[in-house]
């Protein structure tokens, strides 16, 4: 199966670190949050990844090459200026990404979810009756309120006025059929999408109980890189 790490954003809240390197190029535990995503992809035998850019792009190919380094197979999907939000840049790689369910990784996200999962999980997936799967995790201190219910049955919705929502890892298993219709040339998010397939009951999703940070501040990247140096754990 081949995998997709989400590189291209501006990452502006992480300013000034991110004016002159991509946010997913900072370095946590001796080494670039990108890298993480690479090292656990080829441990679980995913060795065929697509890599969005835009902010400062190529230092991201130039930084990573082919991805032999890592024992994976890296391809490049362009974007420029302005990005293309989520679902537009996931769109505009579905060439690369073939017609086979994929896994979605946001590059400024560390966690130690086990990749090798996402092939069972690819295999629920027939695009009509089940269209995505997501991993939640707790809501952080930054997301008190969540983004997904989820129910006994494994099902998604979106969060109501109710409590016991979840917050999405930044981590997904799409089928390409989700993005049917969505241009690679124009900016796109991947809520309203997600919302319509919940709509038809059409969306899985697991919870994660391990740790998981989103890389949000220069803060939070100074505690991801602590623990890290601490721990030395790679998903």
């Amino acid at each position: 199966m081949r995998a997709m790490i989400l590189a291209a954003g501006r990452g502006e809240r992480m300013r000034p670190l991110t004016d002159t390197l991509p946010k997913p190029m900072l370095a946590a535990g001796g080494q670039p949050l990108i890298a993480w995503h690479l090292q656990a992809l080829a441990g679980a035998g995913i060795r065929d990844v697509v890599i969005n850019h835009a902010w400062l792009g190529q230092r991201i190919v130039d930084a990573l090459g082919d991805g032999s380094r890592w024992g994976v197979r890296i391809q490049y999907s362009a974007e420029g200026e302005p990005a293309l939000e989520t679902a537009g840049g996931i769109a505009r790689a579905l060439p690369l990404l073939g017609g086979d369910p994929f896994l979605v990784l946001n590059g400024d996200v560390w966690c130690d979810w086990r990749p090798g999962a996402a092939a069972t999980i690819a295999a629920e997936l027939d695009g009509t009756l089940r269209q995505a799967w997501l991993l939640l995790v707790t809501n952080p201190a930054h997301h008190p309120e969540g983004d997904f219910i989820l129910n006994e049955q494994g099902l998604l919705r979106p969060r109501g006025t109710d409590n016991g929502a979840l917050t999405y890892a930044g981590i997904g298993v799409f089928h390409p059929a989700l993005f049917a219709g969505v241009s690679g040339d124009h900016p796109a998010p991947l809520a309203p999408l997600l919302r319509q397939a919940m709509a038809s009951q059409s969306v899985l999703g697991s919870r994660h109980s391990g740790q998981w940070t989103d890389v949000g501040t220069p803060q939070r990247l100074t505690e991801l890189d602590q623990y890290l140096q601490q721990n030395r754990t790679n998903p």
